[in-house]
């Protein structure tokens, strides 16, 4: 092959804008290859020499010469290396669910759930019978399972999927086939597919399949005669029996939901249907690269040729060295075509596509006084490959040597990675500090403007005078200024150096360290999921697990909500004192609080305080009397909750509208629960609480829950929305962050809480590569640790976001680089129980012990030295060096000596030696 199917008039050096992130320096269109009606051929279909002579004339200056492969074809081979390139990729399928009569007559069915992509799939499935209030999947009977079913506890069942006869020629499906009667009482069919060699589960939208086998309407035994269905859509299934029931029933006080007789009657018969989902999976794809040295013709040079059957577009980045201290350059020019300069320190060339269209190659000409070739891969903006943590690297000067040479870390790595090349920008210090003060000018009279111009628009917010068209005018004026000052903020971002500021300087007024912040060395686990509750022996499965928590480092476990709950998550209470619940019993429960606390790990109650359900209705028919210990009447409801008819006083918070919330502000209310969270610490023996939900209630109310109970630990559950503008993460969240605070500080610091800004800011960073918003406007870490990180306690999921729920999963594949993160950072961080019992468990377990090794605790400082597109890091006590993201980075070696700790998938973890 040779250089002439591209437009030679195309080959000019790119400049690079500084105005935009190297992200936006695509190939523009005209780069594109041109493919002439007669293609080169490959070495082995032959060039005569005369054409590729004739084809080498029409090249402009500054570009290679480069030879085509007939050329290279014919000279002796220097040195031959295939290196192995493991990747991942997406691929898409679909999820199909058919159901038809069985053959022959009668009333039997036949579900079939199939999927279309290779692996080994597993159909975790359960049923509901008719007469189920709740929404708990029960196992079908014997005769409906498949043949190679396997029980899961006591509530599902997994049967593998097989290769289906019915599959379409070329195409792989696998199938299972459920058979059923439809006389039988099953109201539904519920399943999530699990392909066992990745341990992936795939739902739909963040929920189980559900199939409905019958519709039906409820039919209450009173005197009304009144109907509600007994169905709800989402999250609620679990409490609508008791909204239903509270429509129709008599004005007399009413046994317990769970006690009321209910009829059903059917309501429409089972018809058949035929649906198809689609599926999105991960899978590793095995290519390889071959790189070759041949002599040239030309007595002072050397040929390297590249060869890869990976498809698409692939981009070699490389440089040269002189010495064997592998130092990147670039070599002189003319360089090969379809190349452009990268920061000054480094090519990129665009391999080109074969002929038959199975992957790339390219043939670049170099001095023989160049003593190797230095280069990675990148496959597009985001995934570039190295050669197992380093730098491959192609020897030249010593070309017959058998094996390729490699820059080694000091920790070899096992699995391949993904990594950016080194950012190779050499700018002085003054520099940078003049350039960021020039930007800070530049946007503080920005920030004055539009400050400004926000005076204005409040101004005259109840004024009719002031029309709709100059408010909005206003406002598009401010969102000119801001994106001017976000476009000054992306276009250069300094390396900031943070001083140690105490927690009391970010805050108005400082607050002293009070009881329920622990020791500040503290590592969290949360000890069970949404689906926890299923087997109703979680208690007795969690303590078999103590010692290993223990040996993993964990110093504190958070465990579900004990008590007695409508729904069987917990999160619907009725009788606090009555701590048998789907988890397991009282004595179950005060055995692995014990066990915990013989392998020194703490224990942690779920409290739910904001709400509470009610055992009887009123005389309107109104659940808001309670029963039990607490037998509070309708004083201990807010009085603006518009569902249940309360006569306390109004909200001190945002209400939840599933149940009645419980008037903190009734002294009677304090009181009990003041009395109920030290039972809960004497009887059970918890030594703190996460606390549910306070957004509900002011945190002056906690602050006196908390100085009469003590916990040794304390966190709340403060989670609203981040701020967005047209859909997109608005890069200043301190609005955010400060609402977190301001709860922290209404508990005069007694509690810490749930940084839920971080982990928004990392879900968009991680998942759109848009790592710069890891730092603030001052350099610091954007979140609730920034600005008070002993009272921050960081995670990236629990059992709301993730688990089966997936109210605001984490980006797929990036979890490591999350835990990377919060496990160096400063703030108390917390596992979720998924993850560490999952592969992720050694990488975990690795960071989890540098932290405790070097004594990285809720009030470490950090130095932020990157925030850049596609690559973030910082040093941590000037102990611990880390970056996440695709880009390439290594911790300065003066003053102090790096070595590699930890890494993985797109981070990287050092310890200073």
């Amino acid at each position: 092959m040779s250089i002439v199917r591209w437009r030679p008039v195309l080959h000019q050096p790119p400049r690079e804008n500084p105005r935009f992130p190297p992200h936006e320096l695509r190939r523009s269109k005209v780069l594109c290859p041109i493919h002439y009606r007669k293609p080169f051929f490959p070495a082995s279909r032959g060039l005569s020499n005369s054409y590729a002579r004739k084809a080498l004339r029409i090249v402009r200056a500054g570009l290679a010469p480069t030879p085509s492969l007939a050329d290279a074809a014919e000279t002796d081979v220097l040195f031959s290396e295939t290196f192995p390139l493991k990747r991942t990729q997406t691929v898409e399928g679909k999820i199909s669910v058919r159901l038809d009569p069985a053959e022959g007559e009668g009333s039997r069915w036949r579900l079939a759930v199939g999927c279309n992509l290779e692996g080994k799939w597993v159909l975790h499935w359960g049923v509901t019978y008719c007469d189920d209030l709740g929404s708990e999947w029960d196992q079908p009977p014997p005769e409906m399972r498949p043949p190679g079913s396997i029980p899961i506890k006591d509530y599902a069942i997994e049967t593998p999927l097989k290769n289906s006869s019915s599959a379409l020629k070329g195409q792989i499906l696998h199938e299972v086939h459920i058979d059923f009667d439809s006389n039988s009482p099953i109201a539904a069919i519920h399943f999530v597919l699990k392909e066992e060699e990745t341990g992936a589960w795939f739902q739909h939208k963040g929920r189980d399949f559900k199939i409905s086998l019958k519709d039906f309407i409820e039919e209450e035994n009173t005197s009304s005669g009144k109907q509600g269905f007994d169905i709800w859509i989402g999250a609620f299934d679990q409490i609508s029996s008791l909204l239903v029931n509270a429509e129709g029933s008599s004005s007399k006080p009413q046994e317990a939901v769970g006690e009321a007789k209910v009829t059903k009657r059917q309501n429409k018969r089972i018809q058949g249907f035929y649906e198809e989902y689609s599926l999105l999976k991960e899978e590793f794809v095995q290519n390889f690269m071959t790189v070759t040295v041949r002599k040239s013709d030309e007595s002072d040079k050397n040929i390297v040729q590249f060869d890869t059957d990976m498809p698409g577009d692939v981009v070699v980045h490389w440089g040269v060295c002189r010495d064997n201290g592998k130092n990147w350059e670039i070599p002189p020019a003319p360089h090969p075509p379809a190349t452009k300069i990268f920061r000054r320190k480094a090519l990129q060339t665009l391999l080109q596509p074969k002929r038959n269209g199975l992957g790339n190659w390219g043939l670049f000409l170099l001095d023989k006084g160049i003593s190797g070739v230095l280069f990675v891969l990148k496959l597009n903006e985001y995934i570039w490959l190295n050669n197992m943590g380093t730098d491959f690297y192609i020897p030249l000067t010593s070309a017959s040597s058998s094996s390729i040479q490699t820059c080694q870390d000091s920790i070899a790595n096992e699995q391949l990675t993904w990594t950016e090349p080194q950012d190779m920008r050499h700018s002085s210090n003054n520099d940078e500090t003049n350039q960021a003060v020039d930007h800070a000018a530049d946007t503080d009279e920005i920030i004055y403007e539009i400050r400004n111009l926000v005076t204005d628009i409040s101004s005259g917010k109840g004024r009719s005078t002031k029309s709709k068209e100059a408010q909005e005018n206003i406002l598009q004026e401010i969102e000119k200024l801001a994106a001017e000052a976000y476009s000054i903020f992306r276009s250069s971002i300094p390396n900031f150096v943070e001083e140690y500021v105490s927690d009391a300087q970010y805050l108005k007024p400082a607050v002293k360290l009070c009881p329920g912040t622990g020791s500040g060395f503290e590592i969290l686990c949360q000890g069970f999921n949404w689906e926890s509750h299923k087997s109703g022996r979680w208690y007795s499965e969690l303590s078999a697990k103590a010692k290993e928590l223990s040996s993993l480092g964990f110093t504190i476990i958070w465990l579900p909500p004990p008590t007695e709950s409508v729904s069987p998550e917990g999160y619907m209470p009725k009788d606090l004192y009555n701590l048998n619940s789907r988890y397991g019993s009282k004595e179950q429960l005060k055995d692995l609080v014990k066990r915990f606390h013989e392998v020194n790990i703490k224990v942690l109650g779920d409290a739910v305080l904001n709400h509470r359900c009610a055992h009887y209705q009123n005389q309107n028919g109104i659940w808001n009397i309670f029963g039990g210990h607490l037998n509070w009447d309708d004083r201990a409801i807010v009085a603006d909750d518009p569902h249940f008819q309360g006569r306390g006083n109004k909200s001190s918070g945002d209400n939840f509208h599933a149940a009645p919330n419980i008037d903190h502000s009734q002294e009677f209310v304090r009181n009990d629960l003041k009395e109920w969270l030290c039972w809960l610490r004497k009887e059970v023996g918890y030594d703190g609480w996460r606390l549910d939900f306070v957004r509900g209630f002011w945190g002056g109310y906690v602050k006196d829950y908390l100085e009469a109970s003590e916990p040794y630990f304390a966190v709340g559950e403060y989670w609203d929305s981040l701020s967005y503008t047209y859909g997109e993460m608005d890069h200043n969240q301190d609005a955010h962050r400060q609402r977190i605070i301001d709860w922290i500080n209404a508990t005069n610091g007694t509690a810490g809480a749930f940084d839920v800004t971080t982990k928004g800011i990392l879900h968009t960073a991680l998942g759109k590569c848009e790592y710069w918003r890891l730092s603030d406007q001052k350099g610091k870490p954007p979140g609730v640790v920034g600005w008070w990180p002993s009272r921050a306690v960081t995670f990236i999921e629990n059992h709301d976001t993730g688990s089966t729920q997936g109210h605001w999963r984490f980006p797929s594949g990036k979890e490591m680089q999350g835990y990377a993160y919060i496990l160096t950072h400063p703030g108390t961080p917390a596992v979720f129980y998924d993850h560490i019992f999952s592969h992720h468990q050694q990488e975990i377990s690795r960071l989890i012990s540098l932290r405790r090794q070097k004594k990285i605790h809720c009030r470490s400082t950090v130095k932020i030295t990157k925030a850049e597109r596609d690559l973030y890091a910082a040093e941590i006590d000037e102990k611990v060096a880390v970056k996440i993201g695709p880009g390439h980075y290594e911790p300065s070696s003066t003053p102090k000596k790096w070595v590699v700790a930890a890494e993985g998938r797109d981070y990287k973890v050092w310890e200073a030696s």
